[in-house]
């Protein structure tokens, strides 16, 4: 009697055990690298060739983040300062501290400080800082409490979902211009009136703002987002052009 199966079909169950394995492979090792801060790079703080405490500069001699990314609010991409932007106050403020040695040797050989950047967009991804900061995204929404680090650390993972989490409800995020570079700035700080009288409100709130006593972030964002007609895209051609 002839068989009822063709003889190939004796290897079919191994095929298929075999897929299914490299299928389960695959799965596993892509979330176990896609998923984990190893590739979102959160928590990544290298050792820069010059120690810069931002808190220092920023809390306690109240230095602005443009001073030094000068170009964040009129460029696509934030400045790494140069040199002369160190030796600026450094020509006279600790001059010889011996951990300024690195910008000093920079200075008198022209050669730059060869600063480990932290924070890349990827070249296939288009993000414009200037787009952001000028809309009410502040430095804190995503690159976290830079004022309080001593050393700087990857705080959020810059995936494609985190992007577009904002860019769905861009009022979790949104705050007053005059706040963007101001890190420790809270919901609770906003005076209603004053924000009312300048902003505005929702055309669909059902109290009078002016009149609560503290505005929530959503209350604040979604004003700001009416006000400045805002519509982050979510479609591919947003970020990859």
């Amino acid at each position: 009697m002839a068989n009822f199966f063709p003889r190939w079909s004796n290897w079919l169950p191994l095929k298929i055990l075999v897929c299914a394995g490299v299928t389960v492979t695959a799965l596993t090792a892509a979330t176990w690298y896609y998923a984990t801060p190893k590739y979102t790079r959160v928590g990544y703080e290298p050792i820069q060739p010059n120690p810069f405490p931002h808190d220092i500069h920023v809390q306690q001699l109240g230095m602005d983040c443009r001073y030094c990314h000068s170009f964040v609010d009129v460029a696509a991409h934030s400045n790494i300062p140069d040199t002369q932007t160190c030796m600026a106050c450094h020509s006279q403020v600790q001059k010889d501290n011996p951990k300024l040695e690195p910008v000093r040797v920079s200075w008198k050989t022209g050669a730059p400080v060869e600063w480990v950047q932290i924070h890349r967009t990827p070249d296939f991804t288009y993000y414009n800082h200037a787009a952001h900061v000028n809309r009410g995204i502040s430095c804190h929404s995503c690159h976290g409490q830079v004022n309080e680090m001593r050393v700087v650390h990857h705080d959020q993972p810059h995936s494609m979902a985190w992007c577009l989490d904002c860019h769905r409800n861009p009022e979790n995020h949104l705050r007053p211009n005059d706040q963007v570079y101001n890190l420790d700035w809270k919901p609770g700080d906003v005076n209603p009136a004053e924000f009312v009288a300048k902003y505005g409100q929702p055309k669909d709130a059902k109290e009078d703002f002016s009149k609560k006593q503290k505005l929530t972030q959503q209350e604040i964002g979604q004003t700001l987002k009416e006000r400045w007609n805002i519509q982050p895209p979510l479609n591919c051609q947003g970020c990859h052009r």
